[in-house]
């Protein structure tokens, strides 16, 4: 009779520790699931920051990267960005990210000034990651000779052993993939993005002589894709076709992802087709003092640089084919 009232009391006890213990348990699993995810059986599975690409743990910066690429709350994101800045808390990956968000936001403007007053708190490491966010945010903001600037410090960092600090190659990543850049890669690339901002101010031979430097070290079919419309605007048809005509035909590296530039260089094809063919008249210049002419343009946009260089390749390899050409 007295044992059934203590029965029941213990029934109720046991049950209520079984509830709360499952509860725990699932605020485990949860807990597990959201910091990397569950073992069973000695495997682990795909866990929720490997899925989402979101670091683990709670700090600011573990916060905005959630409210960036989970939650998809950009303005937030950016708060904690601030936030994360201002903690210490992975200085460098925050005011990168947050420029970027920005930028994707439609604010370089604000991007810019952000990495222009917060770069001395990240390592020397991340000043060239910071370099590379810059650049294109001159791009998107119209800043030609800025961004001119910056890839000339770039090269000039090449030229003086300095970049990939002191590597010969580096690791990037692009969509979410990681790949391997060689120091020669990264001259071509950065060489590429100084002949079109030169194109983008009209200085259409100075852009040639930079595209052509940066086809003899790493030759792609985008690069001769801009070198074409280069000589294109300069009036030099039948060389533009020369060029284009080695894109379509294979006669430079193409990747499956190369399909736009195809069509790019098929459109542009097109449009020197249209254009009537040259009379042979005479313009009073030889084809060295045409030559000669573009050599010495060139070293006038690059007067800033030519302490830089100083008898590097560039100037060498363009002279030996001017000799080339003479003879």
């Amino acid at each position: 009779m007295f044992y059934k009232p203590i029965c029941d009391q213990r029934r109720r006890v046991i049950c209520k520790l079984s509830y709360l213990l499952e509860r725990e348990r699932e605020r485990e699993i949860e807990r597990e699931r959201m910091e990397g995810g569950i073992r069973r059986g000695g495997e682990k599975r795909d866990s929720f920051h490997v899925i989402h690409k979101v670091p683990v743990g709670d700090s600011p910066y573990v916060r905005a990267k959630h409210l960036q690429l989970v939650d998809k709350d950009l303005d937030a994101s950016i708060v904690w960005f601030w936030k994360a800045i201002n903690n210490g808390d992975r200085v460098d990956s925050a005011l990168k990210d947050m420029a970027l968000v920005m930028k994707q936001q439609n604010r370089p403007e604000e991007a810019i000034e952000a990495i222009k007053s917060f770069r001395h708190l990240c390592s020397k490491q991340a000043q060239e990651s910071l370099d590379n966010v810059l650049i294109d945010l001159y791009k998107k903001c119209g800043m030609i000779e800025e961004q001119i600037a910056l890839l000339k410090k770039k090269l000039k960092l090449i030229f003086t052993g300095e970049a990939f600090n002191g590597k010969t190659t580096k690791t990037a990543r692009s969509h979410g993939k990681k790949f391997q850049v060689s120091i020669t890669q990264e001259t071509s690339r950065v060489l590429g993005n100084l002949g079109w901002a030169y194109m983008q101010q009209g200085k259409y031979r100075a852009s040639e002589a930079v595209y052509l430097k940066a086809q003899m070290i790493d030759a792609d079919a985008n690069k001769a894709c801009n070198l074409s419309l280069c000589l294109i605007k300069q009036g030099r048809f039948e060389e533009a076709r020369n060029v284009l005509m080695d894109v379509l035909s294979g006669r430079l590296p193409v990747t499956s992802t190369d399909t736009k530039i195809i069509r790019r260089a098929a459109e542009l094809l097109q449009e020197t087709e249209l254009q009537p063919q040259p009379c042979n008249q005479s313009t009073g210049k030889n084809m060295e003092e045409e030559v000669i002419e573009r050599i010495s343009i060139l070293l006038n946009e690059w007067a800033s640089l030519e302490s830089i260089f100083d008898h590097s390749t560039i100037f060498e390899e363009i002279s030996h084919q001017s000799d080339g050409i003479a003879c």
